[in-house]
């Protein structure tokens, strides 16, 4: 008599429902961030509310591309303040990518290298509506807007026409930039209630914005 032997089948539905699962959905919010204020806070929680996404990734800039000449301070004070902005929210995250890469801050540059990471990802890219304006001026456009998903978000004073395919939150007016805290700083007047209250002990700390910077 012939041994009986025993076999398992996997069935191959089982191996179809182990290979097929959604993507990952993760809001980019780029920026040089000198300094972070609630206002980034605000947007941020915003887009990830009303799209469903399970992160939003801070994405401070090397050399930003479209700073217009401006200058900004080394990235080690900026990278200190997000940690502390961010410190309270597990949605919100932290991203070197563009820090650690050096060089100009090109967006596309940045997308192609988290595609090539985490290819199943959907990135979702926030602008404001000021950089809505400016998209066709952006280095690589017509590949960039295949390859992410851009949120606008509106600003008081902008429009958000565009030829390219946007996605429009409506989202507070909030009257708060980077400048205007700069500024007040370098005035001597408060900026408490603009920043998170350890970003702020720690441009006092450091001295950062005084004459001018």
């Amino acid at each position: 008599m012939s041994p009986i032997i025993s076999k398992t089948v996997e069935p191959e539905v089982l191996i179809e429902k182990v290979e097929t699962y959604s993507a990952d959905k993760i809001g980019l919010f780029g920026g040089s961030f000198n300094p972070p204020h609630i206002g980034h806070l605000i947007i941020a929680e915003q887009v990830r509310d009303q799209l469903g996404l399970e992160k939003i990734h801070f994405l401070p800039s090397y050399s930003p591309p479209h700073s217009n000449g401006k200058t900004t301070i080394d990235y080690k004070y900026r990278i200190d303040m997000l940690k502390q902005t961010l410190q309270d929210d597990k949605a919100f995250e932290l991203n070197l990518t563009e820090i650690n890469r050096r060089g100009k801050s090109y967006t596309y540059d940045t997308i192609k290298e988290l595609k090539e990471d985490n290819p199943d990802t959907e990135y979702y890219f926030i602008i404001g509506a000021d950089m809505v304006e400016d998209l066709p001026n952006w280095y690589k456009i017509d590949e960039l807007v295949t390859m992410v998903h851009f949120v606008a978000v509106n600003r008081p004073g902008y429009t958000l026409n565009t030829p390219y395919p946007v996605i429009i939150l409506d989202v507070p007016n909030i009257d708060i930039s980077s400048s205007l805290i700069r500024h007040k700083v370098n005035e001597a007047t408060s900026i408490k209630y603009l920043v998170t209250p350890d970003v702020k002990t720690y441009i006092e700390n450091e001295g950062l914005y005084k004459d001018g910077q």
